[in-house]
């Protein structure tokens, strides 16, 4: 119950004097003994006020007895013998009958001992008789009370005269009964309450704890995953919930793990690669100075194609980095932006998918243009691996469709297809490395560089609710409000 905290797995060390504290058993216990000594109260006095009620209607009983004997009894014919027999059978030196303008008096002595406390039993309430009931137990012995009653019939009131001593002490022995009862129910009720609630609620948390700790000290330990105990109520949830959380968390540090090795090899291939695609670079310089047409018309193409192939080989780690370079922005002529991403993905004229671009006419967009284009191919791409599952591919129904436009200082762009759409469980977790690839192979990192580079212009991407297809619209807003007037004096 009292735990060290220094010795709990992975505790910070605690300052001198506070190096135990009360664990979650001892917190139970102590409520357990604070709800049983309020229940110990809350029945022990109001069953001694009763018993104190109860102890003073018996003396008025027989109070009424000896009244009747009175009236049977002719005038002075009481002999004092039968008196004292009367008042002791009561257990007073005074009774009194008050009937019209009559009073009589049955007394053991002719001057009667004067009252130091009055009660009237006709109208106790349960608050005064608390109250009278502990001012009995802490009187002192030697008291005289005057109790008034309910009379015989035919009578206005009866009362009698009588020492408090006799029942101060019955009450006290009533009250040491009571407590000692009561004292060994509430310790055995305690003790179930205790230990059930220690066994449903405290043992299952203590498990949950150290299947925590342990958890943490290897997360990429499956062995270490807590299995749920089965139980159908909250703590039964909060194990399966566990379960799943840590079963998520071992998977995505493994992934990480697997990314750091990825990093790792490719970091070593990198300036071999950068060098080999220079040596490429530099023959591919060469035929500019071909004459033939064909040569001319894809040679640009070629050596456009190699230099972005060079600059991503320069940039390979800067996602494992978790930091895009900063973009730098200009003017990008949209429409020519997106012939180029259409030509690298091989979709020209009589290309089994359809490409449709309705851009505004002399569309610039304030951008950095390699990272813009590497935007739209990573999502291209996207909508072309979900249209290739279709066979055969029909140009007129399996298309792209692009649509740019700008609204005041943002240009917005739509980038569509007309494949299955992408499923409701993937929806969530779209932007989230290694999570939203639906294909077999696929990184899962397409649409993260996109968001990344996007938000890295100030803008937003997100997926848009279509009937058919997939959408997606990007936003990419001017960077200050002077270039876009400039602009658009420009245009004119």
């Amino acid at each position: 119950m009292l735990e060290p905290t220094s010795h709990r797995a992975g505790a910070r060390p605690a300052p001198e004097g506070a190096r135990w504290r009360f664990g979650l058993s001892a917190k139970l216990l102590a409520l357990t003994v604070v709800v049983v000594a309020a229940a110990e109260i809350a029945v022990l006095v109001p069953t001694i006020a009763n018993y104190r009620i109860a102890w003073l209607s018996d003396r008025l009983a027989a109070a009424r007895t000896a009244a009747l004997a009175l009236d049977a009894a002719p005038q002075e014919g009481i002999s004092a013998d039968l008196t004292r027999e009367l008042l002791d059978s009561v257990g007073a030196t005074v009774i009194v009958v008050k009937s019209e303008d009559t009073r009589r008096l049955l007394a053991a002595s002719t001057m009667p001992p004067e009252a130091n406390v009055h009660i009237d039993m006709r109208g106790t309430t349960l608050w005064s008789a608390v109250r009278d009931a502990c001012d009995t137990l802490m009187a002192r012995n030697g008291r005289i009370l005057r109790v008034v009653g309910d009379p015989p019939r035919g009578a206005d009131f009866i009362e009698i005269v009588l020492s408090e001593t006799p029942m101060r002490r019955a009450l006290l022995r009533f009250a040491a009964t009571v407590l000692l009862v009561s004292l060994a129910v509430a310790v055995v009720a305690g003790i179930l309450v205790y230990v059930s609630l220690n066994w449903l609620f405290v043992r299952p948390m203590r498990r949950l704890t150290e299947r925590i700790s342990a958890f943490r000290e290897n997360p990429e330990d499956a062995s270490r995953i807590i299995v749920p105990s089965g139980r159908s109520d909250e703590i039964g949830t909060a194990e399966e919930a566990l379960e799943e959380m840590q079963r998520e968390l071992s998977l995505t540090l493994h992934q990480k793990s697997h990314l750091a090795a990825l990093g790792l090899a490719v970091s070593k291939i990198n300036h071999d690669l950068r060098n080999l695609l220079a040596s490429a670079q530099l023959l591919s310089d060469r035929l500019v100075s071909v004459p033939d047409p064909t040569v001319q018309r894809f040679a640009p193409k070629l050596l456009a194609a190699l230099d972005r192939a060079i600059a991503y080989c320069e940039q390979t780690l800067s996602y494992g980095r978790a930091k895009e370079p900063l973009p730098e922005r200009r003017d990008v002529e949209v429409a020519q932006l997106f012939e180029e991403v259409r030509d690298t993905l091989g979709l020209a004229s009589g290309a089994g998918i359809g490409w449709v671009a309705d851009v505004e006419r002399g569309l610039v967009a304030d951008a950095d243009p390699d990272q813009l284009f590497r935007v739209m191919l990573n999502i291209a791409r996207n909508a072309v691996q979900a249209l290739e599952g279709r066979v055969p591919l029909d140009p007129d129904r399996d298309q792209i469709r692009i649509r740019a436009r700008r609204k005041g200082t943002v240009v917005e762009i739509e980038l569509s297809d007309t494949g299955p759409g992408i499923p409701p469980a993937r929806r969530e977790h779209l932007f989230e490395a290694f999570v939203s690839s639906a294909r077999r192979g696929g990184t899962g990192l397409g649409l993260p560089i996109a968001e990344e580079l996007v938000r890295a212009h100030g803008g937003e991407i997100r997926l848009v609710d279509t009937q058919v297809g997939t959408t997606f619209r990007i936003t990419i807003p001017d960077q200050s409000g002077d270039r876009h007037h400039r602009r658009e004096r420009i245009r004119a």
